[in-house]
């Protein structure tokens, strides 16, 4: 399994993450991604990281295909991939109607046509070719990307169900997957119907043995996702429905505490990885075992830890695959 980190990690600026960057081939990191929400777009992180490591693989997990127009994904794929040659995965995915409609102000319409869509276009894109007609979900016409790499990144849809999981086996090259434990990863493995694609699974971390810290900023976490309609019913696919039904009600009622404490600590402790650095990298090997091909940590400070790097090396090291 390729270990990667979620860049920027909260409590560091964007500029000061050179060193850890740096200092990450060596702990055994093999990945660096990024995303894209409120915070940083995802293509400026890599662009520097490109710069300050000569090594590692950089990708986006994900790059939203409402929020670009097909040719601008397109424009900064390629660019990425000239920056880092043979380096670059891009990642795209639908995103949430709350990032897409009430952050953006775009329509948040027939997410699984414009992700196939989209991927369809770029692909073509990247491979140099010039795109002239109509899609389902929107028409291009006249472009062909001025400078195309001279290798096309791989291409990962962000995916929850099956009909996404089908698509990303199908058409992609693999699948970003969230929010699951390491038994759900055989139930997801088994809709990509595609044993050659590589599947990166985004592992929420706080290294911590405080359970009453890490729990509550998991159960802040996933009632926050939890409260989108695709990623409650990714949750009840899974088998999780009704342990989250309460924290669904609380919600919708608008008593966001109570839907915070009503998610169970069982529930928490399935996909929200915590205790110690040593058992949160036995639970990293669990995915391994499960078959993931590509583990994302999303790394959620411990207390105390306060923009400090030293620290903040010495527990990547103890969560990495040279432990």
């Amino acid at each position: 399994m390729r270990w990667g980190l979620l860049v920027p990690i909260e409590g560091f600026a964007l500029i000061d993450h050179a060193d850890l960057v740096r200092a990450l081939p060596d702990l055994g990191y093999s990945d660096l991604w990024s995303a894209e929400s409120n915070g940083t777009d995802a293509f400026t992180p890599l662009t520097l990281a490109s710069m300050w490591d000569p090594t590692l693989r950089l990708g986006t997990a994900i790059v939203p295909v409402f929020t670009r127009g097909p040719a601008l994904i397109a424009m900064s794929a390629a660019a990425m991939a000239a920056a880092a040659p043979g380096r670059f995965v891009l990642g795209l995915g639908a995103s949430s109607p709350a990032i897409v409609h009430d952050w953006n102000g775009m329509d948040f319409i027939d997410p699984w046509r414009r992700t196939r869509d989209t991927l369809r276009f770029v692909r073509h894109a990247l491979a140099g070719e010039r795109i002239d007609g109509d899609f389902e979900s929107f028409s291009i016409r006249r472009f062909k990307l001025e400078n195309p790499p001279r290798s096309p990144p791989p291409i990962l849809l962000a995916a929850l169900r099956p009909g996404m999981l089908r698509l990303a086996g199908r058409e992609a090259d693999g699948a970003i997957l969230n929010w699951l434990s390491p038994g759900d990863v055989a139930t997801c493995r088994a809709e990509l119907g595609n044993p050659a694609a590589e599947v990166v699974v985004r592992i929420c971390i706080c290294p911590t043995e405080d359970a009453d810290y890490a729990r509550r900023i998991g159960r802040f976490q996933l009632s926050t996702y939890m409260s989108v309609p695709a990623y409650a019913a990714h949750q009840d696919w899974l088998g999780r429905g009704e342990a989250f039904r309460p924290m669904a009600d609380l919600w919708a009622a608008g008593d966001r505490k109570g839907a915070n404490a009503a998610i169970p600590d069982k529930v928490v402790d399935e996909l929200f990885v915590h205790g110690s650095p040593e058992s949160c990298r036995e639970r990293l090997q669990g995915y391994a075992d499960a078959g993931v091909t590509s583990a994302l940590i999303a790394l959620f400070p411990p207390p105390g830890l306060d923009g400090d790097r030293r620290t903040l090396l010495s527990i990547l090291a103890a969560l990495g695959p040279h432990a």
